[in-house]
């Protein structure tokens, strides 16, 4: 058993990863803003730190109960938020991270960051172009840093029963298509536990999926 800590725990392909890893009966610890996700989650067996991502004592003492040894997995985003948490909060865990001494960090982004810019579709540009720009900051502070890190950048996300089918794609391969969280989740446990995979970014599309 592994000790896992998520930030973007409570929704999404946050929430999809942490009942993957529940299910392989992983110890999982998050920070979560929400008091009623907070009670959701607690209820699932998570351990949480109720508090925000861009609090930085917060982020701090997520980071201690989880203890050094921790998985760090951040699916953090946010789509026209007041306060976005795509750069300025991934960059507070990438700093805290480091400063309290973990060292694994998985950061999930989407299609279109970094160097797969100019694989975004117009369309998708002027719906989240500006997150995606804000998570391509995100990668460059984390490639920067002294953390033993691994980028994932999956295609648009669907719920739904796992296909199985879901691929990973190496750096610079063009992407276009969806993916299912929960195979997204089973592809980022993976990814996480190799140390094959540290200095890496991939891009994770399902073949099978064709947008409608």
């Amino acid at each position: 058993m592994s000790r896992f800590l998520l930030f973007g725990a409570s929704r999404g392909l946050g929430l999809a990863i942490t009942r993957h890893l529940l299910a392989q009966e992983h110890e999982v610890h998050a920070l979560v803003r929400s008091q009623a996700q907070a009670v959701e989650l607690e209820a699932m067996g998570v351990r949480v730190t109720q508090g925000d991502a861009l609090d930085g004592e917060a982020v701090a003492l997520a980071c201690a109960g989880a203890g050094e040894e921790a998985l760090t997995i951040s699916t953090l985003g946010s789509f026209r938020a007041e306060r976005p948490v795509d750069f300025e909060g991934n960059r507070l865990v990438i700093d805290t991270l480091e400063q309290c001494g973990l060292r694994r960090l998985l950061l999930i982004t989407s299609l279109g960051c970094g160097d797969s810019w100019p694989f975004l579709p117009e369309r998708a540009r002027a719906a989240f172009g500006h997150e995606v720009r804000l998570k391509s900051l995100a990668e460059s502070w984390l490639q920067s840093s002294a953390l033993a890190w691994t980028i994932l950048r999956p295609a648009g996300l669907q719920d739904g029963e796992p296909t199985g089918h879901a691929r990973l794609a190496p750096q610079g391969e063009e992407l276009h298509g969806l993916v299912r969280r929960s195979d997204v989740a089973r592809l980022a446990h993976a990814l996480i536990q190799d140390p094959q995979h540290i200095g890496r970014i991939y891009g994770c599309v399902d073949d099978a999926l064709i947008r409608g």
